[in-house]
């Protein structure tokens, strides 16, 4: 069987158009991801710090944590799963053994941004990049610690922010011949600079595309046809999830019970099966002599 990351590597170079790519804070939401037919995961650190700390996304989250929910999410979904990394949690040395530790959690791609740790979300304001070569340090690094060859590395930068689209073109450039396989210009501000990035920087590209922040949102089809390879949507499913909560919940407290909005809820033999649990019945049929108090 082809590995996911050898998979994610040949979906990237598939002609068709950009990979749809949204974003799963949790094991469940990568199992919904999968199960809607989409090609992979983005594990979300933005999202990992809203849904388990309730936090901003702010560099809080530690990078057991992340590991802890990359291991989850690859046991639960076959899809290849591109992990937000953050800073990778230190310096180059550092970054080795964060590559290390996801890929054996079952990353099929890994994510490094060369923001100022701690890290802020790319459409917060009072980000700070560290210099170039540091973070071509970085990306050497993690190039050289994954044990498969496949592992995809993705280099953000959230230069654009600080130095101008120009400039972070240019980060874009190095951090390719260091050694990234996939280039992430975070937060263009116009469609001129999503167009800039693509024409003046060679290779595969994410377009991240966040309902509300400092990029203006293109539908697949525009971002294809500038030569983006990756349309990101990295918390629009956790955004969807929330309102339903809110809106189930207003509901229950005005009026005490959910008897009007039962159409928002996924009905019981649905979520059985979104967690399989049918399995594990088979598994307790196979294993199990008998049950307790029986």
């Amino acid at each position: 069987m082809t590995s996911r990351p050898a998979r994610l590597r040949a979906a990237l170079n598939r002609p068709g158009g950009p990979m749809l790519l949204p974003g799963a804070p949790n094991a469940l939401t990568a199992r919904v991801i999968e199960e809607a037919g989409f090609e992979a995961v983005y594990v979300s650190g933005a999202g990992i710090a809203n849904t388990h700390l309730a936090v901003p996304d702010i560099g809080l989250v530690t990078v057991s944590e992340l590991v802890t929910q990359v291991d989850a999410m690859s046991e639960a979904v076959e899809l290849p799963l591109v992990v937000d990394a953050d800073t990778g949690f230190g310096n180059a040395v550092n970054v080795r053994r964060t590559v290390r530790d996801l890929e054996r959690a079952g990353a099929a791609a890994i994510q490094l941004e060369d923001q100022v740790s701690p890290k802020r979300c790319g459409h917060f304001a009072g980000k700070a990049v560290i210099p170039v070569a540091e973070m071509v340090g970085k990306i050497r690094a993690a190039a050289d610690a994954r044990r498969d060859d496949d592992l995809v590395i993705v280099a953000r930068t959230d230069a654009a922010a600080t130095e101008g689209i120009e400039w972070a073109c240019e980060r874009a450039r190095a951090y390719t011949e260091a050694g990234a396989d996939v280039l992430f210009v975070e937060a263009p501000r116009t469609a001129a600079d999503l167009r800039y990035v693509t024409e003046h920087v060679p290779g595969l590209h994410v377009a991240n595309m966040v309902e509300g922040g400092l990029t203006p949102l293109q539908t697949r089809q525009e971002l294809g046809e500038l030569g983006f390879a990756v349309v990101l949507y990295a918390n629009s499913a956790m955004r969807g999830a929330v309102t339903g909560m809110r809106r189930v919940l207003d509901h229950l407290l005005e009026h005490g019970d959910t008897t009007g909005v039962q159409h928002s809820l996924i009905d019981w033999q649905d979520r059985q099966h979104l967690v399989r649990k049918e399995e594990f019945d088979l598994l307790e049929k196979t294993y199990s002599t008998a049950r307790p108090g029986s």
